[in-house]
Order: structure tokens, then sequence, then C-alpha cells
């Protein structure tokens, strides 16, 4: 009897500790320690928080099995542990066919159901807007990126990350070297408006690229000869990092770029303004560099349907 009140006490101590534990989360443990949210605003794009429910909840149900295994290998330790007094083996058990049943059935389930949640995020994440507010194409090239807005018919043309000239200290060089002391004002910037459908269309100058802004939560590949699309509509205005996420080169780490989501009244103003400096036209795939042109993998076999013209800058 003794024994079992022991049991409930330690049980009721377990429950008010995980109690008192998950009330004091903060917002970056209840997020699974994602990046994208902050206290009392909304999310930052309207499929970043379906990214994090798939996320946290996977770990739930993971931290769940292991709870249940690890309890497993300690209840079979203690419980068939040889008692004093006995010699050779304990009661051996075979054949138990609920228990069979049990770790049979138990993972088949768990990865069913791991895989349903995670094909419905993606179908409804990769599902594509018949008509986005707001088009525009994205080259990556080693080691910047263009962008096209498409139906305004204006650009911009990056450069890679340049060292922050301004920053003069030893320790300030010192963070140049380890890849951050970057002039963020130089860094390729795109600007989008909050509340607005938005599709980007990824394609590669000349290797395999990956465009990841880490706060959207999401990155997708740039694969030379294939135009993969990216569909979101951002939620909270502010300035967002973004970087390659896939190894292309010498220069990968200065590979970055920022993403502005601002009202629709600022988006317009800086449409005019790159009308202003003569941005005008698209940087289309004719800027391509292709180490396989007259080959059959070549990236711009097809031709450069679906893109508009050069008509003043270069993009590499």
């Amino acid at each position: 009897m003794r024994s079992n009140h022991r049991r409930l006490a330690l049980a009721g101590l377990a429950a008010a500790a995980l109690t008192l534990a998950l009330s004091g989360c903060t917002q970056l443990e209840l997020h699974g320690y994602l990046p994208g949210f902050e206290a009392g605003k909304p999310p930052v794009t309207n499929h970043t928080q379906q990214i994090d429910s798939l996320w946290v909840g996977s770990w739930i149900a993971l931290l769940a099995v292991g709870g249940v295994v690890y309890f497993l290998i300690i209840f079979a330790a203690i419980m068939y542990r040889r008692r004093r007094g006995q010699t050779g083996l304990p009661v051996q058990f075979r054949y138990n066919l609920p228990i069979e049943v049990f770790f049979t059935a138990t993972p088949l389930i768990l990865i069913l159901g791991l895989f349903g949640f995670t094909a419905r995020d993606e179908t409804a994440i990769e599902a594509r807007d018949p008509s986005p507010d707001v088009k525009v194409q994205v080259y990556g090239k080693q080691w910047a990126w263009d962008f096209n807005y498409v139906n305004e018919k204006v650009y911009t043309a990056g450069v890679q990350a340049q060292p922050d000239v301004q920053r003069k200290s030893a320790a300030s060089r010192t963070e140049t070297q380890a890849g951050t002391g970057f002039d963020q004002a130089a860094l390729p910037q795109l600007v989008l408006p909050v509340g607005k459908s938005v599709e980007l269309e990824l394609r590669t100058r000349d290797v395999n690229h990956s465009f990841w802004v880490i706060d959207f939560l999401y990155k997708k590949d740039l694969i030379p000869g294939q135009t993969n699309y990216e569909t979101f509509t951002p939620l909270r205005t502010g300035l967002y990092q973004g970087k390659c996420a896939e190894l292309c080169g010498e220069y990968h780490s200065r590979m970055l770029f920022t993403v502005k989501v601002v009202t629709p009244t600022q988006y317009t103003a800086y449409i005019e303004s790159l009308r202003a400096k003569g941005n005008v036209g698209a940087l289309d795939s004719s800027l391509d560099r292709d180490n396989n042109s007259s080959g059959t993998g070549s990236q711009n076999s097809g031709g450069t349907e679906g893109s508009q013209q050069e008509t003043s800058g270069g993009g590499n």
C-alpha cells in the first residue's frame, strides 16, 4: 500500500513539473525554436504557422514514441531482472502475439500518420495561385540574385555580398573574415507588398542554387533547365534575411539577399523608383551561363519562352 502511495505522489509531482514547464515556455519554445514568430504579431507568411505545426507535431509524436520505448526498456530491465538467490537465465517468454502485433502496427501507424500530415501540408503549400497579385522571376547566379517584377516590367540586378568597408576595428575585420561583416545595404533585395498573393518563378543562370528566406521556414531549389514556383502571402511587414541553401561554388557563403515586406503604397513607390532609375524590362535567360549549350542537357534548350528581353544592364 505504501508503495502505491509513493507512486501516486511521484506521478503527481511529475505532472506538476510538466505543467509548470509548459506554462513557462517562451514564444520561441512554443514554436519549436523556429524563427519567424513574434509575440502578438501574425506569422510572416500564410504558410508559416502550418509549417510550424507540422514541425512541432512531429517532435511531439517522436518524443512520445521515445518515452514509450524507454519505459518498456526500463520496465523489462526491472521486472525481469535476476532475483536474489536465482541462478541461470530468468524465465524466457516467446511468441507473444499481442506484443508482436503492437510492435508491428505501432510504427506502421506512426509512419503513415506522419506521411499523411506531411502530404496534406505539402499539397497546400505547393498549390499555385491562378492569379497572383505579384509575380516575380527570381534568377540565382554565382553568386547573387536578379529579380524581375513581371507585372510591373521592372527589374533589379544583384551582386554578391560585399564586406562592410566602414567597419575599421580589428573586431570588425575578424567578423568580415568569418563571413558576417557584410554591407547589408548592398545586398540584393526583393520587395513585396504585405497582404498580397505572391508567386515566385525560380530559375538558375548556371549551377544548382536554393532560394531560402529563413523566417519563411521554406526553401526551394533552383535547378538548371527547370522552373520551380513558390506561392505565398506575406502577412507581416519587416526585413527578412535570405541566402542560398545549396553549395554552389567558391563564394556560396556570400550569396545573400534580403526580402523587405512593405505596405502596398510603399511597394508602388519602390516600383516607380526602379522605373525612374531606368530598370525597365527584364533580365531574361539570355544572360544564363551554360557550359553545355550545345548538348542535350542544356538548360537553355527550349528557348526563353515566357521571359522578357533585357533592355538595359547586366545580370552577372
